[in-house]
């Protein structure tokens, strides 16, 4: 394990203050650390780790399942420090969990949104690849978010993310005092035409650096606005807290019933069971 502390004899991570060890199963990155007590709140019980500048980590358990969750602040740059450093003690699968808008009519405030894919409109991702990678969810964690969906009976949508650095000018919004760029309005509609269902800051990152790395990752997200109706309202809050939480319990036991069936990847002939066995 490398480590990241100013202390060589200290072996947390730099900016996480989390240790190898601490934590097991999925872990979840909510942006706000505010999100980070709403998320754990669900859970069977939690304890938490540190709190240190955005990055507040808590651990524990959820429906009979080892979890944590770390908060990671606005934006990729933070959201790649997140990923990196809890990659480097061993945790091997992550879902974004927040908030987002909707550039499509048809979805509907406090709706979900899972993400099979992201446009990597920010510049972090480019630090690590060039802009051709994809960023990709992996499949199962997308199967585990549309399972975990159904059977809480939340409304979602599949699709496509863009993941932006500017929450005005990136998305197309007006900047202080009415200040757009000649691209701004041609940008979402671009992007509308082509499929892309919402904007937040974190995916498309989050799922280049796992994919990268060989880990798992995936995003659920709901929705507080849609951009083509000029709704707002923060409604569902703890619709994707819950979503992923569930999935994360799953993961771990779709990994069980794999190593069982003797398999690497899971497949739709593998039967899932509802609670830990």
């Amino acid at each position: 394990m490398t480590q990241n502390s100013e202390d060589p004899n200290d072996d947390r991570q730099y900016h996480l203050k989390v240790r190898e060890g601490e934590i097991e199963g999925p872990v979840l990155l909510p942006g706000d650390p505010d999100r980070v007590e709403l998320i754990s709140n669900e859970w069977d019980h939690a304890t938490e780790l540190a709190a240190h500048r955005e990055y507040r980590t808590v651990a524990g358990e959820y429906d009979g399942e080892p979890i944590g969750v770390t908060s990671t602040g606005i934006g990729s740059p933070s959201a790649a420090i997140a990923v990196e450093e809890l990659a480097r003690i061993g945790v091997e699968s992550f879902i974004r969990v927040g908030s987002c808008g909707a550039i499509q009519e048809h979805i509907d405030i406090g709706d979900l949104v899972i993400t099979t894919g992201a446009v990597r409109q920010e510049g972090t991702s480019d630090e690590y690849i060039r802009e051709e990678y994809p960023a990709l969810a992996h499949d199962e964690v997308t199967t585990a978010l549309v399972t975990a969906a159904e059977r809480l009976g939340y409304t979602y949508h599949l699709g496509v993310t863009c993941s932006t650095d500017s929450f005005y000018a990136g998305q197309s919004r007006p900047g202080f005092g009415g200040y757009q760029t000649i691209a701004a309005s041609e940008r979402i509609e671009e992007l509308r035409r082509a499929g892309v269902v919402n904007f937040e800051m974190e995916a498309s990152v989050i799922l280049t650096l796992a994919t990268l790395y060989g880990l798992r990752a995936g995003a659920v997200c709901t929705v507080y606005a849609n951009r083509v109706t000029g709704e707002f309202r923060t409604s569902g809050e703890k619709k994707a807290a819950k979503t992923a939480s569930l999935a994360a319990a799953l993961l771990t036991r779709m990994d069980r019933v794999k190593a069982e069936a003797g398999v690497d990847h899971w497949h739709a002939g593998l039967s899932l069971p509802d609670q830990k066995s």
